[in-house]
């Protein structure tokens, strides 16, 4: 298994960016399809975005679509989220997740997730 390491969140204002890094570690990490979580305070976790081992497939929930762009780099074992247009109510612990190998990519469910990062905290002030 991959371990993951995120990076990258902060307080922003509504309407601002951020991206965030999730650095795994080993040689197996390009044969994961990978993706992005949130939990916030008092909710179920839930999928935000997911990308294909190749990076050539992503795979978004509807509320982020056009906003957030998923995106990794296998050759630095990193997978990355760039967040725009921040809304308030996405304030959420942000996790990165390495899901199946060897298989399509699509929504990805928490019982499909073989490596959990500790995750990074996300605050949208309004």
């Amino acid at each position: 298994q991959v371990q993951l390491v995120e990076s990258g969140g902060g307080l922003v204002q509504a309407g601002e960016s951020l991206r965030l890094s999730c650095a795994a570690s080993g040689r197996t990490f390009s044969t994961y399809n990978m993706g992005w979580f949130r939990q916030a305070p008092g909710k179920e976790r839930e999928f935000v975005a997911a990308i294909s081992m190749s990076g050539g497939t992503t795979y978004y929930t509807d509320s982020v679509k056009g906003r957030f762009t998923i995106s990794r780099d296998n050759a630095k074992n990193t997978v990355y989220l760039q967040m725009n247009s921040l809304k308030p109510e996405e304030r959420a612990v942000y996790y990165c997740a390495a899901g199946p190998r060897y298989s399509s990519v699509g929504k990805l469910l928490p019982t499909q997730i073989n490596s959990w990062g500790q995750g990074t905290q996300v605050t949208v002030s309004s």
